[in-house]
């Protein structure tokens, strides 16, 4: 049986835990709004650094806007599931216009969340922080973003993923740190004991 984290904070606690464990070092921490942000305070506290977000936004599938066929973070940078794509034969224009309209939304969502530009990670050791991963297309379109700015050093922490989803996460990132990686992986939300919706105010709180 899957271990249970029982809330973002203690996922945020062990996910901090595993990442000292493993020896990483951070010159910035950013976490993804809004369920990242819990755990990327505790991640950026134990580490030293200071915490900042990245935003995306997923591409839903034509008529089911749950299943992502791509994501894309908040300078336009996509990651696009040419599998799925293929599959439900989704169009160029389908795809454009919505990679523009979700854009938009990523865009205005950092926009609320930072205070003015969005920091240099040129040269830097990054740490991305979510809740958890499923298709990974959010953090997957997040890391597109942040490996276009150069760091020295990018991994992800998360406290919960499939094995196939975090093997991926791999290509993309120079290390991947996770707590657990069921084989039998379900929702992210169902490896917490209570995982309610975090607030924007709640999240922002986070980042003071």
């Amino acid at each position: 049986m899957t271990h249970m984290f029982a809330d973002r904070t203690d996922a945020g606690e062990q996910l901090a835990d595993r990442v000292l464990e493993q020896g990483v070092t951070a010159d910035i921490v950013l976490a993804i709004p809004r369920g990242g942000l819990p755990l990327g305070r505790a991640v950026a506290d134990a580490l030293g650094a200071p915490l900042d977000v990245v935003v995306a936004a997923k591409i839903g599938a034509p008529g089911n806007p749950e299943y992502a066929v791509g994501a894309v973070a908040e300078d336009g940078t996509a990651w696009l599931n040419d599998d799925a794509i293929r599959q439900l034969d989704v169009t160029d224009d389908y795809l454009e216009r919505e990679r523009e309209r979700e854009r938009a939304v990523a865009e205005n969502k950092a926009a609320d969340y930072r205070d003015g530009a969005r920091p240099s990670l040129a040269g830097k050791r990054v740490v991305v922080v979510d809740d958890g991963v499923a298709t990974g297309a959010t953090m997957r379109a997040c890391l597109e973003l942040v490996r276009e700015a150069g760091p020295a050093h990018l991994v992800v922490a998360v406290p919960v993923g499939p094995p196939d989803t975090l093997a991926a996460l791999e290509s993309q990132a120079d290390e991947v740190v996770a707590v657990e990686r069921p084989q039998y992986f379900q929702a992210v939300g169902a490896h917490y004991r209570r995982f309610d919706q975090v607030t924007d105010e709640q999240a922002k709180s986070y980042l003071a």
